[in-house]
């Protein structure tokens, strides 16, 4: 458990001089499903709801309005992950059409459930990070 004063190291450390805030970072903190400004506290308040506010930094996360996105993401990322691998085992195995549909339907449920609440972490980390929709309106 961090105490004040790490919080509040961590808090400068996240904020550049000129008001920026790292892009990076905070969608690789989004992504392990991390507060994007502490990376301590858990974003999650379930599989997909994001939290009001951060347990341990006390940033608020409400703002965020990742909408559809992360689904068109995940589709995208599966889609563009499967269908090759799909081609590749047909061509060179010639697999039973049963058994075919029954893996590679498996493995998209499994790599879909497994990616979307780690691509709309790391969009609220982008959120957060480029201060979009509300974030860092009241920063002084």
């Amino acid at each position: 458990m961090l105490n004040i004063a790490q919080l509040n190291e961590t808090r400068a450390a996240a904020t550049l001089e000129d008001g920026e805030r790292p892009l990076w970072p905070a969608m690789q903190r989004g992504w392990r499903c991390r507060c994007p400004n502490c990376g301590a506290g858990p974003m999650m308040n379930g599989y997909l709801k994001v939290r009001d506010t951060c347990a341990v930094c006390g940033e608020d996360l409400h703002h965020q309005r990742a909408d559809d996105g992360p689904a068109y993401l995940t589709i995208l990322i599966v889609g563009h992950l499967m269908a090759p691998l799909m081609l590749f085992v047909f061509t060179r195995y010639r697999p039973d059409p049963l058994i075919s549909a029954t893996v590679f339907s498996i493995g998209c449920v499994a790599l879909s459930l497994f990616l979307l609440p780690r691509i709309k972490g790391a969009m609220v980390g982008l959120q957060w990070a480029k201060r979009m929709h509300g974030f860092g309106q009241n920063d002084g």
